[in-house]
């Protein structure tokens, strides 16, 4: 008699627990996710993959170095050579390509502005002037790593 109190018990708990993970399930797969979220999650994966970021999470690097020169030492945030990286090297390049990415997005926001020229072109100049500055530090890093 116990052992049927017991069972139907925890066939009750079962079939409810059932019912609870079916609910939320349903909840999960009829959700829509928001564009704009979807989209900030696929552009930070980007730059993150971009920038290095499993290359950190895998070999672990150091953050930076400290190197001792003749005249007394320095610090060094980018590695000197192209084959590895320290975690800065990863920072740098990712605040790089956000910056470009939010010069491309003001560039493209500026297109909405049609109606309103003077600023819409200020934003088209704002997103080129990102845009541009993220080439050149990254062009410039580049070269810094290859030692020219």
């Amino acid at each position: 008699m116990v052992k049927n109190k017991v069972s139907r018990k925890v066939k009750r708990r079962i079939s409810s627990l059932s019912y609870s993970i079916n609910r939320f399930y349903r909840k999960i797969s009829t959700t829509k996710p928001s564009t704009m979220v979807l989209s900030a999650i696929v552009i930070a994966a980007a730059i993150f993959l971009f920038g290095g970021g499993l290359y950190d999470v895998i070999n672990r690097p150091l953050p930076s170095a400290y190197v001792e020169l003749p005249g007394g030492g320095r610090f060094i945030f980018l590695y000197p050579q192209l084959s590895e990286q320290f975690i800065t090297d990863s920072i740098i390049a990712m605040t790089l390509y956000s910056l470009g990415i939010i010069g491309a997005i003001a560039m493209y926001q500026s297109t909405k502005y049609a109606y309103k020229p003077r600023q819409a072109y200020l934003m088209f100049l704002i997103g080129v002037v990102f845009l541009v500055m993220a080439y050149i530090f990254l062009e410039t890093t580049i070269q810094i790593k290859m030692g020219r």
